[in-house]
């Protein structure tokens, strides 16, 4: 029988996990794949040898020990590169409930859930929820009225992403054309 190269092994089982994974898991994993027992020594030898592999400047990841585990992770000098990625992901998805949501927060902050519901005529805590996530607002305090509900406005991001200095800034509704819904021709 070929020897087996456990850790080609401990590699894809690093690479395919979501989270740090343990020595142990790894462990049960290879002793259950090839039916024999390792011993904990030969996984942190393979580990050892992945994390020198990995720790030389040809990669852009690198194997981290996170948790009491290991994951591989875009290594320092990338982590700009991938955030602004990230960052423009996260951006080009608001749908047209958070984009309505937004503009009603941006102009009327500080605003509670409940005025911006009123205004929209809809439920608006996914909205709300995915802006905060994207960090597009944040929480400003709460009202000094009945049950103290939680106080929304735009955040430091969100004048980032639009290139606001303020929310003054922010265009007036008296600027924005409307275009008029008619029927035949204009007769004035």
């Amino acid at each position: 029988m070929p020897e087996i190269n456990i850790t080609k092994h401990i590699e894809a089982l690093i690479f395919s996990s979501m989270q740090s994974i343990s020595v142990q898991e790894i462990m049960h994993a290879l002793n259950v794949i090839f039916d024999r027992q390792f011993e904990e020594e030969q996984i942190l030898t393979s580990i050892k040898s992945l994390k020198e592999k990995y720790n030389q400047n040809d990669f852009a990841i690198e194997i981290v020990e996170l948790n009491n585990g290991y994951q591989f992770l875009t290594s320092k000098i990338y982590h700009e590169t991938v955030n602004t990625l990230q960052l423009h992901r996260s951006k080009k998805k608001l749908s047209q409930a958070a984009m309505e949501t937004l503009a009603i927060i941006a102009y009327r902050q500080p605003i509670t859930k409940i005025e911006i519901e009123h205004i929209r005529g809809v439920n608006s805590d996914y909205s709300v929820q995915r802006l905060l996530e994207k960090e597009l607002i944040k929480i400003d305090g709460k009202a000094d009225t009945p049950g103290r509900p939680i106080l929304y406005s735009t955040s430091n991001q969100f004048m980032d992403y639009f290139g606001l200095n303020n929310i003054k800034q922010l265009p007036q509704l008296k600027d924005i054309n409307k275009e008029e819904n008619a029927v035949g021709e204009n007769i004035e």
